[in-house]
C-alpha cells in the first residue's frame, strides 16, 4: 500500500488583511511543524502574491478558486496561469460555498479541475452532502456523483448525443495524474456550524470513497490518493479524527486563522 503523506490545508476564505495575515504567517513561520505533514494555506486571491512571498517555503499556498480557461473577458475571475505567475501551486475547487452560495454546477467544477490540472496546479477538490441528503440516506450517492464529475466520468445525455451524432467530441478525462489531486470530504452540514462528523462517520465515508476509486479508477490510485476531512476541525478534535485509517488530513476553515492551526497541523506528530 502506498504511503500517503498527511495533508493539512487552511482555507482562510474571505478573511484577513495584511496586518492580521502577517501576524498569522509569523506564527506559522516560527512554529515547529511536523515535517511529515504537507501544509497548504489558501489565501484570498488579492493576497496570493503577498502570502507566497511572506510564508516559509516549506508551506504551500493555494488559491480558493479559479476559472476554466487561461484568459479572456471574464470580469472578476482569475486563471490558473495567473495563480502560477504568483508562485502558487494549488487551488481549491468545488467548495460547498462555491456550489451552494454562488451556484457553481458539477459540470463547471469538472471543467475547472481539468484546466487547473492541465496548467500544472495541484487541486484540492471538495465534495460533500447537505444535511437533508445525509438524513435521506443519500450521502454515498451524492459524494460518488461529485467524484465522478471531478474525474470526468459522468457525462450528460447531451454530450453522448453530440458524441454519437457529430463525432466531434472527445470523452472527458479530467484527471490524468491523480498524484496532483487531494479529495476533501466536507459534509456541508458541518462547515462553519460547529458540528463535526464523528471520527466514525468521517472514516466510513472516506473508506467508501477509497473503495469507489478502487472500483472505478485503479488500485494504485485508491491506495495513494489523499482523502482529507473538512468541517469544524479544531485543535480539540483533530487527533481523534487523524487517527482514522482513511483520514489523510484536513481542510480547515475558521481554526486555520487561529494559533490552534499549529496543533491541527501536528495532529499526527
Amino acid at each position: 500500500m502506498a504511503l500517503r503523506r498527511f495533508f493539512v490545508g487552511g482555507n482562510w476564505k474571505m478573511n484577513g488583511n495584511k496586518e492580521s495575515l502577517e501576524e498569522l504567517m509569523t506564527t506559522l513561520n516560527t512554529s515547529s511543524l511536523h515535517d511529515q505533514t504537507e501544509v497548504v494555506c489558501a489565501a484570498p486571491s488579492i493576497y496570493l502574491d503577498f502570502v507566497r512571498s511572506s510564508l516559509d517555503p516549506r508551506i504551500g499556498v493555494a488559491a480558493q478558486n479559479c476559472y476554466k480557461v487561461a484568459k479572456g473577458a471574464f470580469t472578476g475571475e482569475i486563471s490558473p496561469a495567473m495563480i502560477k505567475d504568483c508562485g502558487v501551486d494549488w487551488v481549491i475547487l468545488g467548495h460547498s460555498e462555491r456550489r451552494h452560495v454562488f451556484g457553481e454546477s458539477d459540470e463547471l467544477i469538472g471543467q475547472k479541475v481539468a484546466h487547473a490540472l492541465e496548467s500544472d496546479l495541484g487541486v484540492i477538490a471538495c465534495i460533500g452532502e447537505k444535511l437533508e441528503e445525509r438524513e435521506a440516506g443519500t450521502t454515498e450517492e451524492v459524494v460518488y456523483a461529485q467524484t465522478q464529475v471531478i474525474a470526468g466520468f459522468l457525462l450528460s445525455e447531451e454530450f453522448w448525443f453530440s458524441f454519437l451524432m457529430e463525432g466531434c467530441c472527445s470523452v472527458p478525462d479530467n484527471v490524468k495524474d491523480w498524484g496532483k489531486v487531494v479529495l476533501a470530504y466536507e459534509p456541508v452540514w458541518a462547515i462553519g456550524t460547529g458540528k463535526t462528523a464523528s471520527p466514525e462517520q468521517a472514516q466510513e465515508v472516506h473508506e467508501k470513497l477509497r473503495a469507489w476509486l478502487r472500483a472505478n479508477v485503479s488500485d494504485d490510485v485508491a491506495d495513494s490518493v489523499r482523502i482529507i476531512y473538512g468541517g469544524s476541525v479544531t485543535g480539540a478534535n483533530c487527533r481523534e479524527l487523524a487517527a482514522q485509517g482513511d483520514v489523510d488530513g484536513f481542510l480547515v476553515g475558521g481554526a486555520s486563522l487561529k494559533p490552534e492551526f499549529v496543533d491541527i497541523i501536528n495532529a499526527r506528530a
